[in-house]
């Protein structure tokens, strides 16, 4: 039985005829040869979807497009705010750009400078705090006092529906997949996906992938309710949500079959095997379901086909390479 709460199919798809011709139907591509065969198993078939592509770096833009389409014109007057170390800000920057509205967008000062800039290029008035925790909260004051209508970055029903156009695309792309495994920051994308592949196929695996420092939805796992921590410690900012929330948190519940644990080097040396694979310079968090399947999921996930999100690209040069070269 499907839990309560959980977004419809109908849902989902009206709103990928709706996200139609404003985001990137991403592609997925194979991954095939002796490096895959070392590394994933000469067995498992892999694909990644990459979300990497979309406008804006990263499959954020799918949420944030949706969420301003859902306003009136007196709610987009009065513009828009969100918080974020640059995925979502940048997703939402671009968003209030096509739209004709405003954002403003809180983020830590310890975010990426070139995330940071993008936002500002992009017309969005850039707020910067100590730390995300604290940025909750400056969103939230940004919001009474401005009028603003604040865009979580996972949370929410619209963000579910927004995100599970990827599953619905997956299927659509991918004829007897056996399981996808989907970074997790605060649980969006995993529980969009989860909730779209959940209906159109119930028997595959699902996995979502933490890094161990940041690792608020495994102990939400653990507990059996949304948990926090007291700060991140990873390079994968873009998966580093301060807490979980119930909504995304109790589709990731009953969507996923596990959440895995990655260590920071195990993205940093995936991120150099991708750039030399396929020529993609993700982000730390772009590496790591691929990162998961060729570690802790490996042996779970041998001889099956799977599919792993690469979810975002938001990464300058110099940090790039600066990660890929630490031993």
């Amino acid at each position: 039985m499907m839990p309560p709460g959980l977004p419809s199919l109908s849902s989902i798809e009206a709103a990928a005829s709706q996200l139609a011709s404003k985001v990137l139907y991403s592609p997925v591509i194979p991954w095939q040869g002796q490096v895959k065969n070392q590394l994933a198993g000469e067995n498992t078939e892999v694909w990644l979807k990459l979300e990497l592509l979309q406008p804006g770096g990263s499959f954020k833009i799918r949420g944030a497009l949706l969420h301003i389409a859902l306003l009136g014109e007196e709610e987009k007057q009065r513009g828009i705010t969100a918080v974020s170390a640059g995925n979502h800000a940048i997703a939402v920057a671009m968003a209030a750009q096509v739209a004709g509205t405003h954002a403003k967008v809180v983020m830590p000062s310890t975010a990426n400078p070139a995330r940071i800039n993008k936002c500002r290029e992009l017309g969005a008035e850039v707020v910067l705090v100590a730390n995300v925790s604290i940025a909750f909260e400056e969103v939230e004051r940004i919001k009474k006092e401005e009028g603003r209508t604040f865009i979580h970055p996972f949370e929410g029903e619209t963000t579910a529906i927004a995100t599970g156009t990827i599953g619905l695309e997956l299927q659509e792309q991918i004829s007897g997949l056996d399981a996808v495994v989907i970074p997790i920051g605060g649980g969006g994308l995993a529980a969009g996906i989860g909730a779209a592949l959940r209906q159109l196929r119930p028997e595959i695996e699902l996995f979502g992938v933490e890094p161990t420092g940041a690792d608020t939805m495994f102990r939400s796992f653990q507990e059996g309710s949304p948990q926090r921590i007291d700060r991140v410690r990873s390079i994968a900012d873009s998966l580093g949500a301060p807490f979980a929330m119930p909504y995304s948190y109790g589709l990731c519940r009953a969507t996923l079959d596990e959440v895995v644990l990655l260590e920071d080097q195990a993205m940093r040396a995936m991120m150099a095997v991708m750039f030399d694979e396929f020529k993609l310079a993700a982000e730390p968090a772009g590496a790591a379901a691929l990162a998961a399947l060729t570690g802790p999921l490996r042996e779970r996930l041998a001889g099956k086909k799977v599919a792993c999100i690469v979810c975002g690209s938001n990464i300058d040069p110099a940090t790039f390479f600066s990660l890929i070269s630490e031993p």
